[in-house]
C-alpha cells in the first residue's frame, strides 16, 4: 500500500505542458542531428504553434502593452516557423545524397528512395516560409516597437522584409539540385559500374 502512495506522489509532481512558450523551450540544437532528433524538435515546434500564448508576465520578452503583445506573437509565430523550416532542411539533408558517384550503382533502389524522402522533407518547408512570411508582415506593420530579449527575432522579420533572408530560393536550390542527383542515379545501369 505504501508503494502505491509513493508511486501516486512522485506522478502528481510533473508540470503539464500547456503553451506555446513551454513548447519551445522543449526544442533545441543537436551536436549530431540524428533523424529522430529532428522529428522530436519539428514535433515541438508544431504544438508550439498550436498552443495559447502564456499569460504577457511570463512571455519571453518584456510585455508592457497590448501593442507589444501583438508584436510579440506576430514575432514568435514568424520565429518558430523559421525554426520548423531549418528542422525540415535539416532532416531533408540527412537522406540528401548530394552526389550520386559511380560506385554507389549498386545500391541505386536505395538511393533513389532516399532522395524520395530528401525531397519530400524540403518540400514540407515550403508552408512554413509562406506562414513565416505572413507572420513577419504582420510583425514589420508594427516595426516602431522594440522588444527586449527578443532582437534576434526582430532581425529575422527584418531580413524577410528586406529580401535579405528567403529560405523559397534555398529550398527550390535544394530540390533542384536533388532532382539532378535523381537523374544521374536513374541513368546508371549495369554497364555504370
Amino acid at each position: 500500500m505504501l508503494v502505491m502512495l509513493a508511486g501516486t506522489l512522485v506522478s502528481l509532481s510533473a508540470w503539464r505542458i500547456l503553451y506555446a512558450e513551454q513548447y519551445y523551450k522543449l526544442y533545441h540544437e543537436h551536436l549530431y542531428h540524428y533523424p529522430d532528433d529532428t522529428m522530436e524538435d519539428i514535433s515541438y515546434l508544431e504544438s508550439a504553434l498550436k498552443a495559447d500564448f502564456v499569460n504577457p508576465l511570463y512571455a519571453l520578452a518584456p510585455i508592457k502593452d497590448p501593442t507589444e503583445w501583438e508584436r510579440y506573437r506576430d514575432l514568435f509565430s514568424m520565429h518558430v516557423n523559421l525554426k520548423l523550416i531549418s528542422c525540415w532542411l535539416t532532416l531533408g539533408s540527412k537522406y540528401d545524397k548530394r552526389t550520386a558517384y559511380f560506385f554507389n550503382a549498386p545500391w541505386k533502389r536505395q538511393n533513389l528512395e532516399s532522395l524520395d524522402k530528401a525531397e519530400a522533407a524540403y518540400r514540407a518547408a515550403y508552408a512554413y516560409w509562406d506562414k513565416a512570411k505572413e507572420w513577419s508582415a504582420k510583425a514589420w506593420s508594427l516595426r516602431a516597437i522594440h522588444l527586449d530579449r527578443i532582437e534576434e527575432w526582430e532581425t529575422e522579420s527584418f531580413r524577410i522584409e528586406t529580401a535579405d533572408l528567403d529560405y523559397k530560393a534555398i529550398i527550390d536550390d535544394q530540390l533542384a539540385r536533388v532532382a539532378k542527383v535523381r537523374a544521374d542515379f536513374q541513368k546508371m545501369d549495369k554497364s555504370t559500374y
